[in-house]
């Protein structure tokens, strides 16, 4: 029996969505960076990049507002000080890239690839959910919020379930941020600024809380086993013992309880 006309119809739509719609193939990207100075910047607004193999690119003289970059793949690709607000990137792979001082608002990156990404200097209000910043470089990144611009409600870093395993925080501001249940073990956190973090759940396990501030924090279920804690400010805390794996703490008599 023949197939009716309709269900092949309907077959040739069903593939050409399964299609990637991506609005410029790699070389083309190539071609537009290719002759891009500081003056005259190659245009990627809003451009549809999903799926595209970009690792290894230079878009430094580059405009990528608002672009569409989900599961494309930017690893060891050199975006540092662009302006990515309201682009897409969810399930981006941005491993090993460099997005020193970049900013990153209002923007979707949950399950993206991060890990030993540069993220010096930056600045991200986003949605991070389940993204991968193992061993990333978040070293003086103010991914915190700004209560003077809150004109939309409360814009802050989501970062729940995050991999920040070996990550560096050092100096990182991270004020009223969502790391509930994120994986910080092993990593450095130096001078951070976490008030008002959400830290239900969250794994410091050996990881470097130097000076860290936590003063109105939720520490619910969050494991301090082997955590350095010299100089840490626990402020508010009642009940030591509600914090999990805080005897197995290093430097505990220099922590700051008030």
């Amino acid at each position: 029996m023949k197939t009716p006309a309709y269900c092949l119809a309907l077959c040739a739509i069903c593939t050409a969505l399964s299609v990637s719609a991506a609005d410029l193939t790699r070389a083309e990207v190539e071609q537009r960076l290719a002759t891009a100075d500081k003056t005259h910047v190659a245009d990627l607004k809003r451009k549809d990049l999903t799926e595209l193999d970009l690792s290894g690119l230079d878009f430094r003289n580059a405009n990528l507002w608002g672009s569409d970059m989900r599961r494309a793949n930017f690893s060891n690709s050199n975006l540092s000080g662009l302006v990515l607000d309201l682009a897409v990137m969810s399930k981006i792979n941005l491993s090993g890239a460099d997005l020193s001082n970049t900013s990153v608002f209002g923007v979707h990156v949950g399950g993206a690839n991060l890990s030993h990404a540069n993220l010096t200097g930056s600045r991200f209000i986003a949605t991070l959910d389940r993204a991968d910043l193992s061993h990333a470089n978040l070293s003086n990144a103010n991914w915190g919020v700004d209560m003077k611009n809150q004109s939309m409600g409360l814009m802050r870093a989501s970062m729940n379930y995050v991999n920040l395993t070996g990550a560096n925080l050092t100096n990182a501001n991270l004020d009223r941020a969502l790391l509930r249940f994120a994986n910080l073990s092993g990593s450095v956190l130096k001078n951070a600024n976490l008030f008002g973090v959400d830290l239900s759940g969250a794994d410091f396990s050996n990881a470097d809380l130097t000076n860290v501030n936590l003063t109105g924090t939720t520490l619910e279920e969050t494991n301090f086993a082997g955590a350095n804690l010299t100089g840490t400010h626990f402020a508010g805390i009642k009940d030591k013992s509600k914090l999990k794996g805080l005897s197995e703490s290093k430097h505990l008599e220099a922590a700051i309880f008030d």
